[in-house]
C-alpha cells in the first residue's frame, strides 16, 4: 500500500512512523528543509493531558471582546482576521457552551492520555533523546478564584485518568523552589505529576531519522500544489513538477491542511491560532526551574529544556501572518520577569531566539482524524495547543484506520463528519 503524508511536523512524522510499522510504503512530502521546522519548532514544550480542556471554554466570547486591541492580551482577535473566521467562529463559540465543552474535554483527555503512553513506548523502544522531563507540570495561581477554577477542572480531568494534587503556597515552592522569589504573590497551585515536557523539534528530528532508517522516504523542500482523484488513484502534484500516485494520502499539514483539503472540495474547519515563544540559554542559573510552570493569571508557560528555557504564551487570531511583532515578544519578556524575576534580570536578550507559529485549531477544539468522503484521503489535524501532547496517539489512530487495524481508541469521536 502506497501512502503519501503531507507534512513532517510532529503529527505527520508520527503518522509516517506508524504506517511504516504496518508495512505501508510511505513517502512524506514537506515544504521545509527538515522535519519539525514550522509549528512544531519552538512550542511551549509541554506534554499535558492536564490541559485537555479546549480554549473555547464558557465565557470565551466576553473575554475576547474585552481583550480587543490589547497587545498584551492572552487571546487577541485582530479585526482583519474576522472575515476568514465567520463560519468557523460561530462553531467555535457554539462549542463554548457547558455541555459541548465538557464533552470535548473528555475526547481530548482520552486521546492525550493514549498518546502520552505511546510516546513513552517510542522513547524506550527507540532510545530517543529530546531534552525530556518527567516531573509533571505545575499550574501556579495568584488568586483564590483561579485556584478554585483549576481545582474544579482537575476534578473533571481526574474522572478521565489525570492525577492532580492541590497545593498551598508552601506546597508550590516545595514542588518548584525556583518560584520562591514570587511566593508572596501566589495562593497555591495544582501539580499534575503525570505530565511531561520535551523539545518537540528534537523529537521530530529523532523520530524522522528512525523512520528513514525503517524505510520511510522524506521529500524535503517540496510543496504540494494539487491533489486529485483519478481511476481510484490519488494524484499528487508538487513543486518541481513532481507527480506521484498513492493509494492513500494523509493531510497532516497543520493549519494549512484546510487549504489543501479545498482542492478536493473538502471543508475542514481548522484555522491558524498564532503563538509566540522565546528560547534563552539557561546559563549559570543554579536554582533554575525543574519542571514547566504555567502561570494561571499571566497565561504563560515557562519550560526548562536541557540547557535552555522556553517562554511561551498568547494566542492570536491573525490568519497566516508570520510577523514577529515586537510588542508580543516584549510581552513574553515581561511575563518571564513576573514568573522568574531573578533570571529575567540577568538575561542577555541578544542570546534569545524569538519565534512564532500557527496552532491548527479546530472549530470545537478537538482534533480531526481519519477518513473523509473522498476515498483514500485522510486527515490528521486540528490539535490546537495540544499538538505535541496528541501527536503519537493521533498518528497511530490514523495509521491504524488507513490499514484497517482495529482501533485502540474510538476514532469516530474525532471524525470530520461531526461537522
Amino acid at each position: 500500500m502506497r501512502v503519501l503524508v503531507v507534512g513532517a511536523g510532529l503529527v505527520g512524522t508520527c503518522t509516517a512512523w506508524y504506517l511504516r510499522q504496518h508495512g505501508a510504503e510511505v513517502t512524506v512530502v514537506e515544504r521545509a528543509e527538515a522535519a519539525g521546522m514550522e509549528t512544531s519548532f519552538a512550542n511551549a514544550g509541554m506534554l499535558t493531558p492536564s490541559m485537555a480542556d479546549p480554549w473555547n471554554a464558557p465565557g470565551t466570547l466576553a473575554k475576547l471582546l474585552s481583550w480587543l486591541g490589547r497587545e498584551d492580551a492572552p487571546m487577541l482577535l485582530r479585526l482583519r482576521a474576522i472575515p476568514s473566521l465567520a463560519r468557523w467562529g460561530m462553531e467555535f463559540l457554539a462549542n463554548s457552551r457547558e455541555a459541548p465543552f465538557r464533552s470535548n474535554t473528555r475526547k481530548n483527555v482520552v486521546l492525550a492520555n493514549y498518546s502520552l503512553g505511546l510516546l513513552r513506548s517510542l522513547r524506550a523502544d527507540l532510545d530517543l533523546e529530546y531534552d525530556q522531563g518527567s516531573g509533571g507540570t505545575l499550574r501556579a495561581c495568584r488568586d483564590q478564584a483561579s485556584l478554585d477554577r483549576a481545582t474544579e477542572l482537575g476534578g473533571l480531568l481526574k474522572t478521565h485518568g489525570v492525577d492532580y494534587q492541590v497545593l498551598d503556597r508552601d506546597g508550590v515552592i516545595r514542588v518548584e523552589p525556583a518560584l520562591g522569589a514570587v511566593a508572596e504573590k501566589l495562593v497555591g497551585g495544582i501539580h499534575y505529576s503525570g505530565d511531561e515536557s520535551g523539545d518537540a523539534h528534537l523529537f521530530c528530528q529523532e523520530l524522522g531519522k528512525a523512520s528513514a532508517m525503517a524505510g520511510v522516504e522524506f521529500r524535503f523542500g517540496v510543496e504540494v500544489i494539487d491533489i486529485s482523484l483519478s481511476d481510484d488513484k490519488l494524484i499528487i502534484e508538487s513543486s518541481g513538477a513532481e507527480k506521484r500516485e498513492a493509494d492513500a494520502v494523509v493531510l497532516a499539514a497543520g493549519s494549512f491542511t484546510a487549504s489543501l483539503a479545498r482542492k478536493l472540495d473538502l471543508r475542514v474547519p481548522v484555522r491558524p491560532v498564532k503563538g509566540y515563544s522565546i528560547t534563552v540559554p539557561r546559563g549559570d542559573w543554579p536554582d533554575g526551574p525543574r519542571i514547566p510552570v504555567a502561570d494561571d493569571h499571566l497565561h504563560t508557560a515557562v519550560t526548562p529544556l536541557g540547557d535552555r528555557i522556553r517562554v511561551a504564551g498568547t494566542a492570536e487570531f491573525a490568519g497566516h501572518d508570520a510577523t514577529l511583532r515586537p510588542a508580543r515578544i516584549e510581552n513574553l519578556y515581561s511575563l518571564l520577569d513576573a514568573v522568574y524575576p531573578e533570571f529575567a534580570s540577568r538575561l542577555d536578550r541578544r542570546s534569545a531566539k524569538p519565534w512564532c507559529g500557527f496552532r491548527p485549531m479546530s472549530a470545537d477544539g478537538v482534533p480531526i482524524l481519519g477518513s473523509t468522503q473522498v476515498p483514500g484521503v485522510f486527515l490528521n489535524t486540528g490539535q490546537g495547543h495540544l499538538g505535541w501532547t496528541m501527536a503519537a496517539g493521533s498518528g497511530k489512530a490514523v495509521a491504524d484506520s488507513i490499514v484497517g487495524v482495529p482501533a485502540e481508541i474510538d476514532i469516530g469521536d474525532y471524525a470530520l463528519a461531526r461537522f
